[in-house]
């Protein structure tokens, strides 16, 4: 599918940057850097920027008054695998065939592949791929599952550095043990595996600080991909966090103090780019794969009826946030709808790629 296809299907996010800012594709402007900070089974309302009461959410909550709130994103579908393809493809998952997880006699032969066989095709070109074109350093951070077969790595998707693992879901403390999936062992780069120290949601923050200071300081243009596995099951919390919550029980107060953990992980990011003088020139996109699983995270959809794997608003709608400083309107929604298929023409575009047919 050609870059001119998609920018015709999919331009939203484009429009609505040009249509702010009076931007025109072409013409010659600094790169901006490219932060995607991407939560797992997180629920639509469990963040103070969308009205939870409950949640703790300073950081996102600063950031949606920094920035541009969305309040009709949609995912490219309601399962992670498929979502993530979609999203770092810019194109229909089903043109390729990655269209379910793991779902038993309704899949292509591309998701009935069993296990680290499963992955997004590798003729495919990637979100990765088409800023490297443009000169930008690409990092990957976190959750994968685009594949657990050597040739589906992220080193061979595009990205430069990657920490984090294969697979879909795993621990956030380390493992003692052999992992029962070994597709979840922490990996650095490519085939150096050691288990991190201390809460995952942290460490991957931490881990991407020093690939936006070293790209800050070369003044090379960077684009770092942080792919949390929060909120998603194992439901794992820091004792700290659980006590922030002291009036919940069971998964509810769980999925807080990860929510919690979450927030502070986007934190650490969004003050890095403060503290390096970056982030008036740094794009700064939050959202989430797919709806919450409620009946598994304790997560919470509401207004929207269903959850993660229905095609229902709960299963495909998602919070979504982005801050350009100088380019979006600080504090302002968009009611329009829009998807995650709108990211990687909306990157390259900015990054001052070109369409052509």
């Amino acid at each position: 599918m050609s870059f001119a296809l998609i920018v015709d299907n999919m331009k939203n996010l484009f429009v609505l940057i040009c249509v702010i800012t009076s931007l025109q594709v072409g013409v010659a402007q600094e790169q901006p850097n490219i932060v995607l900070l991407f939560a797992d089974d997180a629920g639509y309302a469990d963040f103070g920027f969308q009205g939870s009461t409950v949640m703790k959410t300073p950081n996102l909550d600063k950031l949606a008054k920094q920035g541009v709130r969305f309040t009709q994103a949609y995912v490219t579908h309601p399962t992670c695998g498929p979502s993530r393809a979609g999203l770092i493809t810019g194109k229909s998952q089903y043109r390729f065939g990655y269209e379910e997880n793991n779902v038993p006699g309704f899949m292509s032969a591309v998701s009935a592949a069993d296990g680290a066989e499963m992955g997004l095709p590798v003729e495919e070109v990637t979100m990765a791929d088409y800023l490297k074109k443009q000169g930008y350093a690409t990092a990957f951070y976190g959750k994968w599952h685009l594949g657990g077969a050597d040739r589906f790595h992220p080193l061979k998707r595009g990205f430069d550095e990657f920490y984090g693992f294969r697979g879909g879901a795993r621990d956030y403390f380390p493992y003692e043990a052999e992992p029962t999936e070994s597709l979840n062992k922490m990996e650095r780069n490519f085939g150096l595996f050691e288990e991190h120290t201390g809460y995952l949601t942290d460490v991957l923050a931490e881990e991407s600080l020093g690939f936006i200071e070293r790209k800050s300081k070369s003044k090379t243009p960077f684009f770092a991909f942080l792919s949390f596995n929060a909120v998603h099951t194992p439901m794992d919390a820091t004792e700290e966090d659980l006590n922030q919550f002291p009036s919940l029980s069971g998964n509810r107060k769980i999925v807080a103090a990860m929510t919690l953990a979450l927030d502070r992980a986007a934190g650490k990011i969004l003050n890095k780019l403060s503290e390096l003088g970056i982030a008036e020139n740094t794009i700064v996109v939050f959202t989430n794969d797919n709806g919450g699983p409620s009946d598994k995270n304790g997560s919470d959809n509401s207004p929207l009826s269903g959850i993660k794997s229905t095609h229902l608003e709960g299963g495909i709608r998602v919070p979504f946030l982005m801050r350009w400083p100088g380019h979006l309107k600080p504090n302002t929604t968009y009611d329009q709808p829009i998807s995650t298929f709108d990211l990687l023409p909306t990157f390259y575009l900015a990054a001052g790629g070109l369409f052509t047919t």
